[in-house]
């Protein structure tokens, strides 16, 4: 998960970097860095919290510069002390060198092991780190030629941004699992997860990375490359493996990513889920805010029946689901939604929600629309079920978690203690995508586009550091 940014050749780089992580925020809450580059020195700010605390304005005013690179955290599997906030920063050859990484490797027993034997010492638990470490192992002349050899050698997803002196570097995985997009500002350039962060800072969207690309841009110019092997390259359109659940869940709804905007593909994933699960006879539909509201808003639509907000949202709460720990997403979803006791009691009403993951959650809000009197609780989820692990960054990595995984929809609804439920059909949320083969569906259908670690234990103790 995880929220990557990176602007050259601009005077206020930092305050810049800092303005886009503020519009990637919902990527990770956890903890925030900002590294800049002076023509001498890099300077480097991080620390737990969101933006505006990890990065306070005195902070801000000493990342001299004009380039500049920045992270905003959410470890999904891994440790969540300081050392592992990003961006993570070394010094190879008298040239610093630093990057902010969104995504996770299945490769990294491989990696850690061929390096360990190497005589690499890791300071992090960050799967970043081995990248740091193979680009200081291999010769460095040619910026294509030197990442290339690099990223080739990476397996799973990443999109990422590298501050190498006073150049800037983004690159993002063969398949492209992860969203990483170019604008223009002014005659800087600037990188981003999503497309939103470059609407904040007036940035025009330019287009998004391809998978297996390389950019490199110094001052205002800017060259590109793939690293991917050429048979690979070849079979490019067939290749791609973009991750659904950011179109379902995760990004947010101003953004483009995948080639689409994702308020319209949600819009559209709700049509589709009111021509397979409709309730004609409903009072209203209402979405679980703000991941649910523009699937119930298709799906109210379709069926032209009346949308209503029968939940509050508190938006001095983040999202529950990008917390460390159950007790923690407990408590607040409590907070986070409060309803509106005048229009529930008493009627018939249509849930939609993007996803279920581990149950707890979905239930606590139930239990809310319960106490506020609703009659009946049709559950409509605008996905599948979810019941495989995620090896490629989104925070559901064990199956014991997964309550699709362990329980029959009949179960599940019973959990929850609504009156039905049914999920969109995985056909139907693919098809509702403008190409649907180019997306990753591993959490519903087990089908892995990437090998993955035969000891997943292992893999995700000692391997990861989660983003």
């Amino acid at each position: 998960m995880c929220g990557i940014i990176g602007i050259s050749n601009h005077k206020d780089a930092a305050k810049i970097a800092f303005l886009g992580l503020y519009a990637l925020q919902h990527r990770g809450e956890e903890a925030a860095g900002i590294a800049t580059y002076d023509g001498k020195d890099i300077h480097l700010v991080k620390n737990r919290g969101l933006v505006a605390d990890a990065i306070t304005v005195p902070a801000l005013e000493e990342l001299n510069g004009t380039t500049a690179i920045g992270h905003c955290r959410y470890s999904t599997t891994g440790s969540s002390n300081l050392k592992n906030i990003q961006p993570f920063l070394v010094t190879h050859r008298s040239k610093p060198l630093a990057i902010a990484h969104n995504g996770n490797l299945t490769n990294t027993a491989e990696l850690y092991a061929k390096l360990e034997d190497e005589g690499a010492i890791f300071q992090t638990t960050m799967d970043s780190e081995l990248i740091i470490h193979l680009l200081a192992r291999t010769k460095n002349g040619d910026y294509k030629e030197w990442f290339s050899k690099v990223l080739s050698q990476l397996e799973g997803s990443f999109s990422a941004v590298f501050l190498v002196g006073e150049t800037m570097v983004g690159a993002r995985d063969r398949k492209g699992f992860r969203p990483l997009c170019l604008g223009k500002f002014e005659d800087s350039y600037v990188l981003s997860s999503e497309s939103s962060a470059l609407d904040i800072i007036k940035a025009k969207f330019i287009r998004e990375i391809e998978p297996g690309e390389i950019v490199i841009i110094k001052g205002d110019q800017i060259e590109s490359a793939f690293f991917a092997a050429p048979s690979a390259q070849s079979e490019k359109e067939e290749n791609k493996a973009h991750c659904v659940f950011e179109n379902v869940y995760f990004a947010r709804p101003d953004s483009h990513i995948f080639n689409d905007n994702v308020y319209s593909v949600r819009k559209r994933l709700g049509e589709q889920l009111a021509i397979e699960h409709p309730v004609k006879d409903a009072d209203f539909v209402m979405p679980i805010p703000d991941s649910g509201m523009y699937a119930a808003l298709g799906y109210a639509q379709k069926l032209d029946l009346p949308f209503e907000i029968g939940l509050i949202r508190n938006h001095y709460i983040g999202r529950t689901f990008i917390q460390p720990t159950q007790f923690i997403r407990d408590f607040r979803v409590r907070v986070k939604l409060n309803p509106i006791r005048d229009i529930l009691k008493g009627k018939k009403v249509v849930v939609v929600e993007d996803s279920i993951v581990r149950g707890t959650t979905s239930r606590n809000r139930i239990e809310v629309l319960r106490e506020a009197g609703v009659k009946e609780i049709h559950l409509r989820i605008s996905c599948p079920p979810i019941v495989s692990p995620c090896y490629y960054g989104i925070d559901f990595p064990d199956k014991k978690e997964l309550i699709a995984a362990n329980k029959t929809v009949k179960e599940v609804a019973d959990f929850i203690q609504v009156d039905s439920l049914e999920y969109l059909s995985l056909e139907g949320m693919l098809g509702v995508m403008k190409s649907g083969k180019d997306f990753c569906a591993a959490c519903f259908n087990g089908k892995y586009p990437v090998k993955i670690p035969g000891n997943t234990s292992k893999y995700l103790l000692e391997g990861q550091a989660g983003r």
